[in-house]
């Protein structure tokens, strides 16, 4: 299943700086959930838990496949957002959007 990445830059950057920032989250989300086909269905099944369960939730409210999905993104995201971004940035400042 292929997937679209959008990366939104707060600073002023070039379109090339945009796209090699693209590439690189896109390249960190694939190696750490194992394959591309998997970052649309993991996505979408992390933002059910999070519609469900709020973006902190208790490790106990969770189902033991639930809290594997969460945490599964989670790392993918952190990994992303830092080969993107740089390691000094925080996660609140990432802005992206995926669809599948």
């Amino acid at each position: 299943m292929s997937y679209r990445l959008k990366l939104y830059a707060c600073e002023d950057v070039s379109r090339e700086e945009l796209q090699a920032a693209e590439q690189r989250f896109k390249a960190a989300l694939e190696a750490t959930l194992g394959d591309a086909s998997l970052v649309a269905p993991v996505y979408a099944a992390y933002m059910k838990i999070v519609a469900a369960h709020g973006e902190t939730p208790a490790d106990e409210a969770l189902s033991t496949g639930e809290l594997e999905i969460f945490s599964q993104w989670q790392a993918a995201e952190s990994a992303a957002v830092t080969a993107a971004l740089g390691p000094n940035r925080y996660m609140g400042d990432a802005q992206f959007e995926i669809r599948g």
